[in-house]
């Protein structure tokens, strides 16, 4: 595995062009996310899974013809068309024989792309898999509503998936509920309601005075709350009786880096030991999908040596959310890598 991450770094206490600073202190005090990486208006998602899968590829010394299959997750690709798993085929010299395609899911994504990508490599003709998830969420939420503002950052990461039995076994389970779709949406700018000069214009959206467009991104984050400490204890519990496991049994369990506030609150309802939980939310903020892999290349490099057994847990937009077991064996993550202006720096 390995990440690249927007050179650009903001630190949330400083980001008061739109508000007071005592207000945002106390928002930032009370979520726990203090920097983020923003990319500056020539990178894009891919820029960022390019770089990760570029330092991939040679810290492991890959044959890039034996790359059969090429998954890009992201809600925020390059173009509306072609797919940005096509454009990364090419810029990374992969085979034309390789399958490319994208994944548009949330923050639960990584997950969903990892069994799809197992599903597909249960036949003998794969070698091996390229998963690439990349956002770049700071575009797409509005800097004057305080309820986003100060949430999400961006980053992209590369996975290498290879068939061999001392993996053992994965198990997924993988959740929709549509009737929430609209907790978490950007209702203009798609094909339902199209670009136009409304949908660009800014509004003040609720009494409070939160100011944003309609091709900017919203959040009930009260009902997404109530959700996710719902749902996402009753998935993990069934998932673990489906695997005849206990939280004992993990060497790490990877939460979505949505707050610090949610994962808290889970982790003592279901009384998990906080010393198996690395967190990446205080520096990189909600990374999107990108947050449950970019943690792990973040926080357990040189730690997965051996064979680890990791519980995956990431829940978001749609709403969609999803419980991994995935055993690590010998993982290799390299270190991560910044981006500015679309290019490799560090």
């Amino acid at each position: 595995m390995a990440a690249a991450v927007p050179k650009r770094v903001i630190n949330n206490y400083e980001y008061t062009e739109c508000f007071p600073a005592d207000q945002v202190k106390e928002i930032v005090d009370k979520i726990g996310i203090f920097e983020r990486r923003f990319a500056d208006e020539n990178t894009c998602s891919s820029d960022l899974c390019f770089a990760a899968a570029e330092k991939l590829l040679k810290d492991n010394n890959i044959d890039r013809s034996e790359i059969d299959l090429l998954v890009f997750i992201s809600q925020t690709p390059d173009y509306r068309m072609p797919a940005t798993s096509l454009i990364l085929q090419e810029r990374l010299g992969l085979s034309h024989n390789c399958i490319a395609f994208d994944i548009t899911l949330g923050c639960s994504a990584f997950c969903y792309g990892l069994s799809v990508v197992y599903a597909m490599m249960q036949g003998e003709n794969i070698r091996k898999a390229l998963i690439l998830d990349g956002e770049t969420r700071s575009k797409v939420y509005s800097p004057k509503d305080r309820r986003s503002a100060f949430i999400f950052g961006d980053g992209g990461v590369a996975a290498l998936v290879a068939r061999d039995v001392k993996y053992g076994k994965s198990i997924f389970s993988l959740n929709s509920d549509g009737s929430r779709a609209d907790l978490i949406m950007i209702p203009g700018g798609g094909y339902r309601h199209m670009s136009s000069a409304d949908t660009i214009r800014e509004k003040v959206v609720d009494e409070y005075g939160n100011i944003r467009s309609d091709e900017q991104g919203y959040m009930k984050g009260g009902d997404v709350f109530n959700f996710v400490i719902r749902e996402i204890p009753r998935d993990i519990k069934k998932t673990l009786e489906f695997s005849q496991m206990s939280t004992d049994d993990f060497d790490y369990i990877v939460f979505h880096q949505a707050n610090n506030f949610i994962n808290s609150y889970i982790a003592k309802k279901m009384k998990l030991n906080p010393d198996k939980m690395p967190a990446t939310i205080a520096k990189f903020g909600n990374t999107s999908s990108v947050s449950v892999p970019l943690t792990i290349v973040s926080e357990l490099k040189d730690k997965l040596d051996g064979k680890k057994n990791i519980l995956m847990s990431a829940f978001g937009v749609g709403m969609t959310w999803a419980t991994a077991i995935v055993p690590f064996v010998d993982c290799r993550i390299s270190s991560i890598v910044e981006v500015e202006n679309g290019e490799l720096v560090r």
